[in-house]
């Protein structure tokens, strides 16, 4: 049971209600406190995933060579543009901000903690990464919603058709991993996590969206550390 991606497409919906009702009474200074502390919640739970890890070079070589290909094949702007077309089909947006609505979908639809966290549940049925993200998804909408309006909360249902489909692939995945994949796994995604506290916080731009094939990478990388390269040191 999907139990936390519904509980996160939820969040972002009620969030998105919220705010549109809240409207313009929320000061910037209360903006920018809250974002603050979503980006300390952020890094915080990264650090979490981090410690989990096995093989240290197979996460760190999986995190380069995959921002490496993320930059290469401009994966960053790709997500960009999809964003603007789902922006586009999204109806009753009227005068929204669309660079605005853009920068929601991806952060709502395409963040690593997303991507991550469905994926994890999927595998494990460990819940507890997209249920933390529902609470600053929750917060984060709302801010989102004053601005944008009510058409923040019809992201939710781009977000939720995705984290399904990583969720019921990742039930696919799972019998093929060892648990020092899983492990690796769960700190590559947590130094994504670690990455987007501090893009949110906005103490440093980290290209969230050109390291996502790390996420890819680290489970083949992973398995040929500790399969070839453990046993001949």
């Amino acid at each position: 049971m999907p139990i936390g991606v519904l509980c996160d497409a939820f969040a972002v919906a009620l969030g998105g209600v919220i705010g549109a009702g809240a409207g313009n009474k929320m000061s910037d200074e209360f903006r920018e406190k809250l974002n603050l502390i979503f980006g300390l919640c952020s890094m915080g739970i990264g650090i979490g995933s981090i410690v989990l890890m096995k093989n240290m070079p197979a996460v760190v070589l999986a995190i380069i060579l995959g921002t490496i290909i993320g930059v290469v094949t401009h994966l960053g702007k790709h997500i960009e543009k999809g964003g603007q077309r789902l922006a586009g089909l999204i109806p009753g947006k009227g005068n929204t901000d669309n660079a605005l609505l853009v920068t929601a979908i991806v952060l709502f639809c395409a963040s690593g903690t997303g991507i991550y966290g469905a994926i994890v549940s999927g595998m494990s049925g460990d819940h507890s990464i997209l249920l933390a993200k529902s609470i600053l998804d929750l917060f984060t909408a709302l801010i989102f919603a004053c601005s944008l309006g009510p058409v923040t909360s019809l992201v939710a249902v781009v977000q939720l058709v995705i984290f399904l489909l990583l969720f019921a692939c990742a039930k696919l995945i799972f019998p093929l991993t060892t648990p020092d994949m899983i492990s690796d796994f769960k700190a590559c995604g947590g130094l994504i996590m670690l990455a987007t506290g501090f893009r949110i916080a906005k103490m440093k731009d980290f290209p969230i969206a050109d390291m996502i094939p790390a996420m890819v990478l680290v489970w083949p990388i992973s398995y040929a550390w500790t399969a070839w390269i453990v046993p001949m040191l």
